[in-house]
């Protein structure tokens, strides 16, 4: 491939990109960091969790993005009485007739939800853990098994979750190993007074904007082959390295442990972030870095996705949550204190 193909795609690329940020902004007003969160986690290939409280447009977001993007959408809403089966789907018995009359009976497999390329987790939190165990595999391994088969799902496949964090009662909250195959975790605050008052303007009228397709599988694969061919120094993806090392607290049973720990970490963590984390900063510091035009990520792009994928990685202990302590006032004072430059 000539620097000529690869300039043409990088173009193709950011075309889409604001293609894609144009149809999402015609529906939704303001939260332009939350947007581009998502559709960085797009074109990643990563899975979404939103965290907001009620009516803060997160479920539109999602939507409004499915009706931009020429993919099967569907949407489940995660309650108490939700099964794995709902999700996955089940065998279920069919029945033949046979050209003498006779009727066969057989199984066959019933797709679930799950099956689309978009998933609308509405509410997770809001199902048992044994229900949200049933999105792991999909989400991890793109694939779902049930009755010992394995049935491959479609890609592109997205998982994009939303959840209240104000209503604990009657909710679970997710295990840390399905925490940890979302690629980033984003909060949606309230909106501006400019905004609120545009929200009104648009949903109040006698009519509404509406997303259009404007971008299919084929070309999101090949983006998503793109970012990931983009170019990372050594010195900038050590410092991806450890970004997420230094999320450890010093630990006397793991020798490894604790070298690039500041103070605050080995107070308040109680498990840092997985090796996912250091791929999440890397691939999503190649994608920034495409999106503003540039042939290699840099330091700031990989701080620009620290707080997005380190917030949902780091388990704080009872001290912390005594003290207020929140896994973003973590984030920060390692991006304020870790060295920039090459540590031997």
């Amino acid at each position: 491939m000539t620097a000529q193909d690869v300039q043409q795609r990088a173009e193709q690329f950011r075309q889409d990109y604001a293609a894609v940020r144009e149809q999402v902004s015609r529906v939704i007003v303001g939260q332009q960091s939350i947007i581009d969160g998502v559709l960085t986690s797009l074109f990643c290939g990563g899975h979404v969790l939103l965290e907001g409280v009620p009516g803060v447009g997160k479920t539109l977001l999602i939507r409004t993005l499915s009706r931009a993007l020429d993919l099967r959408f569907a949407r489940i809403q995660f309650t108490p009485d939700l099964m794995p089966a709902d999700i996955s789907g089940t065998n279920i018995v069919v029945e033949d007739a046979t050209p003498d009359g006779r009727v066969t009976r057989r199984f066959a497999f019933q797709r679930g939800p799950i099956f689309a390329q978009m998933i609308l987790a509405d509410e997770i939190n809001r199902a048992t853990p044994k229900t949200q165990s049933a999105l792991l595999e999909a989400m991890a391994e793109r694939s779902v098994t049930v009755a010992g088969a394995t049935h491959p799902l479609e890609a592109p496949f997205f998982v994009m979750a939303t959840q209240n964090p104000l209503e604990q009662e009657g909710t679970y909250p997710l295990p840390e190993a399905q925490l940890d195959r979302f690629f980033v975790k984003l909060v949606v605050g309230y909106s501006s007074r400019q905004d609120l008052a545009e929200v009104l303007a648009r949903t109040t009228a006698d009519s509404a904007a509406e997303a259009t397709p404007v971008l299919d599988a084929a070309r999101l694969i090949a983006h998503q082959k793109l970012v990931r061919q983009v170019a990372i120094a050594e010195h900038v993806r050590d410092y991806a390295v450890r970004l997420t090392l230094a999320t450890h607290a010093r630990n006397d049973v793991l020798e490894s442990s604790g070298q690039f720990a500041t103070p605050m970490v080995n107070k308040y963590v109680r498990i840092g972030a997985s090796p996912r984390a250091a791929q999440a900063l890397v691939l999503g510091a190649k994608c920034r870095a495409l999106i503003d035009g540039r042939a290699t990520a840099s330091m700031d792009d990989v701080q620009f996705m620290a707080k997005g994928v380190l917030r949902h990685r780091l388990l704080l202990n009872f001290e912390a949550q005594a003290e207020g302590i929140t896994p973003e006032a973590i984030i920060d004072n390692l991006l304020a204190t870790l060295p920039q430059g090459v540590v031997a």
